[in-house]
């Protein structure tokens, strides 16, 4: 028996950052996001041989190894390491089966589209439905929460994996005592028709490491520094404005509230914008963009920008000069999803 699982990718719209402790658990975070059909891809099948096997395909990284003798700082493959350990601990009573297990996604590490917490869901998924656990949306989350935050101490905010766990356009608050609350919301079709005609997504070409930002913001958070904490109040406030915007079809609003919750998430941390940023934003917005931002920490990966759909092409010829590429993506309804293959 083969199992294979996928989980969406998604796009941080407004709030992102106030879902990072401290300030979530003094404040409480409000983030509002969507998921695309891109996807974090695991498989999950006995091992040929008895040993287990570990494969990040899309990395070319793999490693076999005793089951015994796996261990959490797997390099490369700790998010699979890491995965395969707490579901052995927390539903197996500690057994290790030799697995193979192997994991690909649609969008490179460090791109701002979640993708290592969205892979972390896929395999939590993959690996509960080959070792038949009944773990809803919650449960999903709040275990790849836990994998990659507690187990291996990886820098980060909370919405990611629900964001994969659900799918769909969601309202999300976090707060204290690791209490989320996921609020999907119902936008209408023809809000979600004229979004994916006025949103580009594109690619820097720079991958960036977002624990470094995430851990500035986070000490920004926890020393009061004033301008970084009044910006997370403003993209909490925004988060909760988007969301009106968007069920209420307003889409001058919407493209509003992005642009204003960029500018105020550049002061959450130095690092979050650059040069190379503040001029793509900058010719974007000469040649018919409404609003950008970045989508995830900051610092690179994918940029989006919002602009009249008859200014699209214009747009995104000028965007494809710089040397990165562009995304063609919808919006996803559905969550994470694992299905068996005899």
């Amino acid at each position: 028996m083969i199992v294979r699982a996928r989980a969406p990718l998604r796009l941080g719209l407004a709030g992102g950052g106030t879902d990072v402790a401290p300030y979530c658990d003094l404040h409480g975070g409000f983030v509002m996001n969507a998921a695309i059909d891109k996807h974090a891809h695991a498989t999950v099948d006995a091992s040929p041989d008895g040993m287990l096997v570990l494969e990040a395909l899309d990395r070319g990284v793999s490693a076999s190894c005793l089951p015994g003798d796996l261990r959490a700082d797997a390099g490369p493959l700790q998010l699979l390491a890491g995965t395969y350990l707490r579901i052995s601990r927390d539903f197996l009573a500690g057994e290790r089966p030799p697995l193979r297990i192997r994991s690909w996604s649609d969008a490179p590490p460090g791109s701002g589209l979640g993708s290592s917490s969205t892979l972390v869901v896929a395999l939590v998924t993959a690996l509960a439905e080959y070792c038949n656990l009944a773990l809803g949306e919650y449960e999903v989350a709040r275990l790849a929460y836990e994998i990659e935050r507690v187990d291996l101490g990886l820098a980060g905010g909370r919405q990611d994996q629900y964001a994969a766990a659900f799918g769909g356009f969601n309202f999300m608050e976090f707060h204290a005592q690791e209490r989320v609350i996921v609020n999907p919301l119902r936008i209408k079709a023809w809000v979600l028709a004229e979004l994916e005609a006025s949103l580009l997504l594109y690619f820097t070409g720079v991958s960036r490491e977002s624990a470094r930002i995430i851990d500035e913001q986070a000490r920004n958070a926890r020393e009061g520094a004033s301008v970084s904490l009044e910006a997370m109040h403003q993209l909490k406030a925004e988060a909760v404005q988007m969301k009106e915007n968007l069920l209420q079809g307003d889409l001058a609003g919407f493209a509003r509230t992005l642009q204003q919750g960029w500018q105020a998430k550049k002061r959450m941390a130095s690092s979050i914008s650059n040069p190379m940023i503040d001029s793509l934003e900058a010719l974007a917005m000469d040649n018919g963009a409404r609003a950008t931002k970045v989508s995830g920490a900051g610092g690179g990966g994918f940029m989006m920008f919002v602009c009249d759909p008859v200014d699209r092409m214009r747009l995104s010829a000028v965007l494809r000069g710089q040397g990165g590429s562009l995304l063609d993506f919808h919006f996803s309804p559905g969550g994470a999803t694992a299905w068996r293959v005899p």
